[in-house]
């Protein structure tokens, strides 16, 4: 029997919120189909839809049963690469999402656990980004809009598999030409998200155990 490929699944978002580009959506297409420590990366695009974007990222696992995935979300007005900690089991949407759905104090999935942590060994991350100079840090809220939905969707699905598949979610800051119509809001150069990305798989697909440091925060 031939052995399966080994594939790291990367996900982005369509653009929202009256944006026409989402940086996330661009990182994961300009990764498909590339090499990273000896795996192959798939890269898709979630609907920015509450209804819609599990469903879709459940196909992608089944297709391509990932040994590791990473699903990406753009958050406009942050500073740097934020590495997600936890997904809690709330929507709150303060906007409607791309099919104008805005639901409000509801659950991601009935009777799951209040959250999830990533399984992602976040610090080995950081302190790659960190070492090229690539501004980063870890967050312990990613939101609670479509990116946390996925990112809480995907670790609940994963965690009912027999077989450990490490997974997380990383928020990237806006695009240059984005942040120019944001009086003031920080932006990155998309090559360097590509890079931090590309940076954060080859420290998770190599590191077996996370590195143990202070990296939190006071607020």
């Amino acid at each position: 029997m031939k052995k399966r490929e080994a594939v790291v699944l990367v996900t982005g978002f369509a653009p929202f919120g009256g944006e026409t580009v989402n940086p996330s959506q661009l990182i994961a297409q300009a990764l498909h189909d590339r090499q990273i420590a000896g795996h192959r990366v798939v890269g898709a695009t979630l609907p920015t839809e509450f209804a819609a974007s599990l469903p879709a990222l459940k196909k992608l696992i089944a297709r391509h049963e990932p040994v590791l995935a990473l699903a990406l979300g753009q958050a406009g007005g942050r500073e740097g690469i934020s590495l997600e900690r936890v997904a809690i089991n709330l929507i709150d949407a303060r906007i409607p999402d791309n099919a104008g759905a805005q639901p409000i104090d509801v659950p991601v999935i009935k009777n799951a656990p209040n959250a999830h942590f990533s399984t992602l060994p976040l610090k080995a991350m950081l302190t790659r980004l960190h070492a090229a100079g690539i501004p980063a840090a870890l967050s312990h809220t990613a939101g609670t809009f479509v990116c946390n939905q996925v990112f809480f969707g995907l670790a609940q699905s994963l965690s009912r598999r027999r077989k450990r598949v490490r997974a997380g979610f990383v928020h990237v800051p806006y695009l240059p030409e984005q942040a120019a119509r944001h009086s003031g809001a920080p932006a990155m150069a998309l090559e360097q998200m590509i890079e931090a990305v590309r940076l954060c798989l080859e420290a998770a697909l190599i590191t077996r155990r996370d590195e143990h440091y202070a990296a939190g925060s006071e607020h």
